[in-house]
């Protein structure tokens, strides 16, 4: 037969629920909430321009950090795990701006030379 381990320690185990973390949870929909309507406020406010899709990007990005750092407890681990997440996906993001980048300057090529 298998040997059972009761645990009668009552230092180990008091029976108690763990105290409601609403205060925290309060703050994080908080500030999604600002976040997201700031968001909005630019996105159907501004005229379409760059400067408008570049605050948009940068909130955006704030919001996703926010979100990894609340929500995957990223924020809770050590510098060296962060880095090892963030700079992989920093490079990830400058190789699509600059396929995207020279896409569109190869496809105004080839639309200028069969125009």
């Amino acid at each position: 037969m298998a040997s059972h381990s009761h645990h009668t320690n009552e230092e180990e185990y008091t029976g108690e629920i763990a105290p409601a973390q609403t205060k925290g949870i309060w703050r994080v929909f908080i500030v999604l909430c600002g976040l997201t309507a700031i968001e909005f406020a630019f996105a159907f406010l501004m005229d379409p321009s760059t400067l408008r899709n570049s605050i948009f990007i940068i909130l955006t990005l704030f919001k996703a950090f926010f979100i990894v750092g609340e929500f995957m407890h990223l924020k809770h681990e050590t510098k060296s795990l962060i880095w090892t997440i963030l700079i992989p996906t920093s490079l990830l993001v400058w190789l699509l701006i600059a396929l995207i980048t020279e896409g569109t300057y190869f496809g105004d090529s080839v639309y200028n030379y069969l125009k």
